[in-house]
């Protein structure tokens, strides 16, 4: 590489991890400070910020007319936000969203998404404007309340903090990924933040416990439930981090004679309807809930989920605490209220800090506002002192501005001490130039020769003195209100209080949506009271298709099968009873009776049902009967016993059991009865021995049942050794064999060759 091709702020001696290192934290911190964490004073990111203050500057006010939201996406992209155009569409569009943002900022017309998930149309065909909300946290912006930066090219400038006239980190909420750190605030109700806050100005010492008497939790703009017990909402209040139960809201709509449906009215904050009913008829086709019958979707502007049970004797209870589990009728928000304190230090800070840095900010807001109101005072007291003056000696000032070369000059150096001593008395107020100490002001003089012929009336003249003395008291108050903090801290109450009867429950949509209950103890229900306990025949072949065939019918029937394939498992159960499939990689699944295909095509490969990878084969399918004990055993000759109700799996993944490598296969899998166990090689010898020298476990490769010079194991049975060991012999007929000493010795031996008419495939059944 050149030399000079080099960026010359690098060194070329610096080691590549301090290289690395230096320019990774310089990217960390520009995303976390400009682009994921929101300021705790005004509740904004950067790119919403910048949306509102090109708003403002287009004269987008709430009761005006609406513009091209390409236009104000172009606007805020060229001036102050250089990113992608998309990205701060969709950043504006999230504030039109009443389903997103409880004080929407922005007034959108035209589609600007929905809650069933669907995108905003196109940046060309959609509108915005202001809303009341978001000029009240521009208000103050004319009156130096914040400080301005330059933009990213420094050719116009840009507030570093919006004023706020309300606590909007709170009351909209906020989510974000940075790098190390996230955030995640959920939205609250207005008057209930406010309230807090004048409790806050009142007792500045005031415990988190006593703040959560007036913000008692989240008020989310899609209601729902909040189900959290009071002690975790206190917490998560004090630390910072936390979370929130929420469920939807419903009603059981009566259909008479005892029938009826469920109506969910409100769903959870961030969930898409769409996927929601898509997640409920999942729910229903993979029979999750047995008792669920029907969802549709009858939502209009509002939101109608019916839910529709399989029998009228269910309670609803049960069938919606099913559904909470199963589905996202509940889900629950992480709190995690990371913020920038001053625009400056991530923090993760608690409920009390965030209001105090609020309060905090509207002070600094209120002080300086109030130093520019002064300053504006000041100049216009100057002014209007000049135009005094100027109505006193009105012919003198009409004569120096007719014939004097130099006007402004001649009017600044003339005495107008002794012609304004009625003035003086009158107004009973000292003037600066009184006494013939000094003359006019350059301003003074400035605003004397601006004024307009038509002013130089005595009506105006008491005008200006009455103006004169209205500004005077008006700057009275502002010094006593710059030199009191407890006049500050009152000024502040009232215009909270003031934004409280703007926003509060008046306001459209403004009382809070989102209520509270007890979680309440769904018990667990068992599978038979929910299913209708009818007797079926399952079904399931060599290929692995399986179905369930109504009614106990002939196992000895014959049943079709697709081309190649042939039956393999067949037995009778009910629908209530869970069936055990135990694979060749020596995991074991749990299927649910009721949730097979029905007999009247070839049913579904049981692949699809669960996850039964395509190398592996099933070894064994059978009912599964609580309190029962397994014999497993790998094709190596390893094996243990395993109690049957260690074996349910939970998911479709199903529940390791018998360890296997390589080449290894599991190989048997049979209900263990009797006193001792029988074992056969693929070399055709036979070992007896006791069961209770096989250890009982949970999972694991097991201990050696038989050992084999060459081959593997080919079956394993239990037995009662007094009523012997019984076999199908090659003409199909049950041959029991008592006497067998020879055969018997102590586990892990070799075995002795199979007694006369042992079957050829080397199986006990």
């Amino acid at each position: 590489m050149n030399d000079d091709t080099l960026d010359p702020k690098m060194n070329p001696t610096e080691p590549l991890r301090r290289a690395l290192g230096d320019r990774y934290l310089t990217y960390a911190l520009s995303t976390i400070m400009h682009r994921a964490l929101p300021d705790a004073r005004d509740g904004l990111k950067p790119v919403h910020r910048r949306i509102l203050y090109a708003m403002r500057e287009l004269k987008l006010a709430s009761k005006g007319g609406f513009r091209k939201s390409a236009k104000i996406s172009g606007d805020v992209m060229g001036n102050y936000h250089p990113h992608g155009d998309a990205a701060i569409y969709d950043a504006m569009a999230r504030l039109a969203q009443d389903f997103n943002v409880r004080y929407p900022l922005v007034d959108g017309q035209g589609n600007f998404g929905n809650i069933d998930g669907d995108n905003p149309a196109a940046a060309r065909y959609t509108e915005a404007r202001m809303t009341a909300a978001a000029e009240a946290l521009l208000e103050g912006l004319n009156e130096n309340a914040v400080d301005y930066r330059e933009n990213y090219d420094g050719t116009l400038e840009e507030p570093v903090v919006l004023p706020a006239a309300f606590p909007n980190l709170l009351a909209n909420g906020s989510s974000g990924i940075a790098v190390g750190m996230a955030t995640n605030i959920p939205p609250h109700n207005l008057e209930e933040l406010i309230s807090a806050c004048l409790h806050l100005i009142k007792a500045p010492n005031a415990r988190d416990e006593t703040l959560l008497e007036y913000i008692p939790g989240p008020d989310f703009p899609t209601g729902g439930v909040i189900v959290e017990p009071k002690e975790n909402i206190a917490d998560a209040y004090r630390t910072g981090k936390g979370g929130f139960r929420l469920r939807c809201r419903y009603e059981v709509e009566d259909l008479g004679r005892g029938q009826w449906q469920v109506i969910v009215t409100e769903i959870p904050y961030q969930v898409q309807k769409s996927k929601l009913i898509e997640k409920l008829a999942e729910v229903i086709q993979l029979k999750k809930v047995p008792i669920l019958a029907d969802v549709r979707d009858e939502s209009a502007d509002d939101i109608r989920i019916v839910l529709e049970p399989k029998s009228k004797n269910v309670d609803p209870e049960v069938l919606m605490g099913m559904l909470y589990r199963n589905s996202d009728l509940e889900t629950r928000f992480s709190l995690n209220m990371n913020v920038l304190i001053d625009g400056l230090t991530p923090k993760v800070c608690s409920l009390k800090e965030v209001l105090r840095a609020f309060l905090d900010h509207r002070r600094d807001v209120l002080i300086r506002r109030s130093q520019h109101r002064m300053e504006k005072i000041d100049h216009r007291l100057e002014v209007l002192e000049g135009f005094i003056i100027a109505f006193l000696n009105l012919d003198r000032v009409i004569d120096i501005i007719r014939y004097d070369d130099s006007p402004k000059t001649a009017l600044m150096a003339e005495d107008w001490g002794k012609t304004h001593v009625r003035a003086m008395d009158e107004a009973d107020y000292v003037s600066p130039v009184a006494g013939g100490e000094m003359g006019l002001t350059e301003v003074q003089a400035e605003a004397i020769l601006n004024m307009r012929l038509r002013s130089l009336r005595r009506l105006e003249e008491i005008e200006l003195v009455k103006e004169r003395d209205a500004l005077m008291l008006e700057r009275a108050g502002l010094e006593d209100l710059l030199d009191s903090e407890d006049l500050q801290w009152q000024t502040i109450a009232d215009q909270l209080r003031e934004t409280r009867k703007t926003f509060g429950k008046s306001y459209e949509n403004g009382a809070r949506r989102t209520t509270f209950a007890e979680a309440g103890v769904v018990e667990d229900v068992p599978l038979e009271a929910m299913i209708d306990k009818e007797p079926v025949t399952v079904v399931c072949s060599k290929m692995g298709w399986i179905r369930a065939m109504t009614g106990h019918i002939d196992l000895a029937r014959e049943l079709k099968f697709k081309d190649g394939d042939e039956g393999r498992f067949i037995f009778h159960a009910q629908t209530t009873d869970r069936l055990l499939a135990f694979g060749s990689n020596g995991r074991f699944y749990t299927i649910g009776t009721s949730t097979l295909p029905g007999g009247r095509g070839m049913g579904e490969p049981l692949r699809l049902m669960v996850d039964l990878p395509n190398e592996a084969e099933i070894v064994a399918l059978f009912i599964h009967k609580p309190g029962n004990k397994l014999l497993v055993a790998s094709s190596a000759g390893d094996g243990f016993i395993v109690p049957e109700d260690d074996v349910i799996a939970q998911t479709r993944a199903g529940k390791q059991v018998l360890n296997v490598k390589g080449d290894v296969r599991a190989k048997v899998c049979s209900d263990v009865v009797g006193d001792h166990i029988a074992c056969v090689g693929e070399n055709r010898k036979v070992l007896l021995f006791p069961i209770d020298e096989l250890p009982e476990m949970g999972r694991g490769k097991g201990v050696r049942l038989q050992k084999y010079k060459d081959g593997g194991l080919s079956d394993a049975t239990t037995f009662t050794m007094a009523d012997g060991l019984s076999w199908l012999d090659p003409a199909g007929r049950t041959r029991t064999e008592t006497e067998l000493g020879e055969w018997a010795a102590k586990r892990a031996g070799a075995g002795r060759m199979a007694p006369r008419g042992f079957p050829r495939d080397n199986t006990f059944t």
